[in-house]
C-alpha cells in the first residue's frame, strides 16, 4: 500500500511541476511573440539601412525558431499531461 501512495505522491508532485513549466512556457512564448510584433513593427520604419534591415531579419528569424522550438516543448508537456503520464524531468 505504500508503495502506491508513493507513486501517487510521485505523480501529483510531476503533475504539479509540469502545469507550473506549461505556464512558464506560455509566458515566456508570448513575450517572445511581442518582440517578434516590435521587431515587425520597427523593420516597417522607412529609415533603416540594408544592414539595420538585415540584422532585424536575423533577430525574427531566431526568435522564430525559438518559439517554434518552445511551442514543440509546451505541447510535448501538455500531452504528458492530457494523457495522465506526468513525470519528472531531470535536467543535469
Amino acid at each position: 500500500m505504500r508503495q502506491s501512495q508513493a507513486d501517487s505522491r510521485r505523480q501529483n508532485v510531476a503533475k504539479r511541476s509540469m502545469t507550473r513549466e506549461v505556464k512558464q512556457l506560455a509566458g515566456l512564448i508570448a513575450g517572445l511573440r511581442k518582440s517578434l510584433d516590435g521587431i515587425h513593427k520597427e523593420r516597417a520604419s522607412t529609415k533603416l539601412s540594408g544592414a539595420e534591415m538585415g540584422l532585424l531579419d536575423e533577430r525574427r528569424n531566431n526568435l522564430l525558431l525559438t518559439i517554434a522550438a518552445l511551442d514543440d516543448r509546451l505541447s510535448a508537456v501538455q500531452g504528458l499531461i492530457d494523457l495522465g503520464r506526468p513525470h519528472l524531468i531531470r535536467v543535469h
